[in-house]
């Protein structure tokens, strides 16, 4: 087996790792899982929830060793993938009483920590 193949493993379950983490921060916040790992022809969401307020959130979750690596780590292009897929996800759905878009950042030996409305569809 290839270093590569090794590190892409580790990496792939890291990342698993961190979604499952951020699930379970937003679950302890009251929100309602609606999804993980959603794809569709535009791209892939980590985690859809909606808060106790109805409103859908499209969560992007990062780990990185700060903070601020973790948010700028959610490039232009990102967004705008995230944004066209939560666009066609809200399509079919009438029962929405808005949506945002979120980030949680995992940082290592600190809390994670839930940005709310991180970025909006429109902005570059």
């Amino acid at each position: 087996m290839s270093i590569r193949s090794e590190r892409g493993r580790s990496s792939e379950h890291r990342g698993r790792f961190a979604e499952k983490l951020a699930e379970a921060v937003l679950r302890i916040k009251g929100y309602r899982i609606l999804a993980r790992r959603m794809r569709n022809a535009a791209g892939e969401i980590d985690l859809i929830a909606q808060n106790l307020s109805g409103v859908v959130c499209f969560v992007e979750v990062k780990t990185r060793p700060d903070t601020g690596k973790a948010v700028a780590a959610v490039s232009a292009p990102q967004r705008a993938r995230i944004s066209r897929a939560a666009e066609i996800y809200l399509a079919g759905r009438q029962d929405v009483r808005g949506a945002r878009f979120d980030v949680i950042c995992l940082v290592p030996n600190r809390l994670p920590r839930h940005i709310r409305d991180a970025w909006r569809p429109d902005e570059p």
